[in-house]
């Protein structure tokens, strides 16, 4: 059980140091991130519900105001910008990403991989959409169009993950929960 708290704790925390990485903001208010690929790795390495957890901790902490999202940002602010609807969507596409690779027996890299693509893009995206709808008054055509410049760098995120997931289990098998 600690273990599984520390990988809880841990991914949380990876998900945080991402944020680091510069950003690139388009003009909807939404910027380029390596925050999902966290948020894939922690459903890919720790399996959905655990993956839920870690992600839902990291974006508890960032409502309750430590400054971990995007930006330097932190607190309930958040909820009525631009990025609402991609940090709601975090936790969930964790969840996702995380029961893919659970469930599907395909090799780790391509269970990663389809995990990634259906809950980081799919889902995030389906989600960040409804946010931008809501937050910053755009049609769903207008929000759509506005997701295309994440399309490459998402897909490269997804092979990343996959690759790291698959590192992962040739190096550490016991170190992948989500297929233990």
């Amino acid at each position: 059980m600690e273990r599984k708290l520390a990988y809880v704790a841990l991914f949380a925390a990876l998900i945080a140091i991402l944020t680091l990485v510069p950003a690139v903001t388009l003009p909807t208010g939404v910027p380029i991130t390596a925050q999902s690929l966290g948020v894939m790795l922690a459903g890919a390495v720790l399996g959905g519900r655990l993956g839920f957890l870690a992600v839902a901790l990291y974006v508890a902490l960032g409502l309750l105001g430590l400054p971990i999202f995007s930006g330097g940002k932190g607190g309930f602010a958040v909820l009525a910008g631009p990025t609402a609807g991609f940090i709601l969507g975090f936790p969930v596409a964790a969840l996702v990403t995380g029961l893919v690779v659970e469930k599907w027996r395909a090799p780790v890299s391509l269970a990663t991989f389809v995990g990634a693509i259906l809950g980081g893009v799919i889902v995030l995206y389906a989600m960040g959409i409804g946010g931008l709808m809501v937050n910053a008054g755009l049609s769903l055509k207008d929000a759509t169009v506005a997701m295309l410049p994440f399309v490459p760098g998402d897909v490269l995120k997804a092979v990343l993950a996959a690759a790291l997931a698959q590192g992962l289990a040739k190096a550490r098998p016991d170190a992948l929960l989500s297929r233990a």
